[in-house]
């Protein structure tokens, strides 16, 4: 795997302080990973080898495998041994779910970003969508759309059909960064919206709105998708707007 020279190169990069030297031992595994172009599910070289290599203490290793693995860099498989992980962005979703989580009920300023954030993301697309959903996917997204509206109407959570319907939306686009990131955006919603009481009303709204994109689509008409999505988005951006007026409210 050329530790040779990865050694050489890397040991001078080592500082004194025991936070920074595990700091530079992750920053030199990840180099590694760069420097061999292994992919997800590659394995790494052992602990004992990256101990040699890097000339650092069997703990620095530890604790850098340790930080990797909650970024999702590698993937530790204990009796197995320690893989490049999926490369996922389940540490900015841990991140963004907790500042939402502690934000909520005092100034939801993270639930309003990341709503800001998907509108805007699906607006952009508007056009992409409308040039890569063929007839059965818009099938599918129409059925998705019609089940959380009877779900709505009988008082019932539709998270699993939401999520479907949002990623069929981003899949066919091709762009794996944009899956991920509607991905994490929906995540860290799905987290902090339970803990915001919309009304019920809101939620029959935002269900009826999803068959509106879905019209839209196959109207093939870019305003009207835009429209929709801002339908889609308005009921909850509304909540979170009265929840920082009586924030700020408050605090005068």
């Amino acid at each position: 795997m050329g530790t040779t020279t990865w050694k050489g190169r890397q040991m001078s990069k080592m500082s004194d302080s025991p936070r920074s030297r595990n700091h530079d031992v992750a920053e030199s595994i990840k180099q590694f990973i760069i420097d061999q172009r292994l992919r997800p599910g590659d394995v790494l070289p052992t602990e004992s080898e990256l101990t040699a290599a890097l000339g650092a203490s069997r703990t620095s290793v530890r604790e850098a495998i340790r930080a990797l693995s909650a970024l999702d860099i590698v993937d530790v498989r204990h009796g197995h041994g320690t893989y490049v992980g999926n490369l996922s962005m389940s540490a900015l979703v841990e991140s963004l779910a907790f500042r939402g989580l502690l934000s909520s009920g005092t100034d939801d300023r993270v639930m309003r970003d990341v709503v800001d954030l998907r509108q805007l993301m699906e607006q952009g697309l508007a056009p992409l969508m409308i040039d890569t959903l063929d007839a059965l996917e818009l099938m599918r997204l129409r059925e998705l759309a019609i089940r959380m509206r009877r779900l709505a109407l009988e008082g019932k959570p539709y998270v699993d059909e939401d999520r479907a319907f949002h990623m069929a939306l981003m899949r066919t686009i091709g762009n794996d960064l944009i899956v991920q990131l509607t991905e994490a955006f929906w995540r860290v919603q799905a987290r902090v919206a339970p803990t915001i009481d919309v009304p019920e009303a809101d939620w029959i709204r935002t269900a009826e709105a999803h068959e509106a994109i879905v019209d839209a689509i196959e109207a093939k008409d870019v305003a009207q998708v835009r429209a929709a999505v801002e339908a889609h988005y308005e009921p909850l951006r509304t909540h979170i707007t009265t929840l920082l007026e009586e924030a700020g409210a408050r605090l005068r």
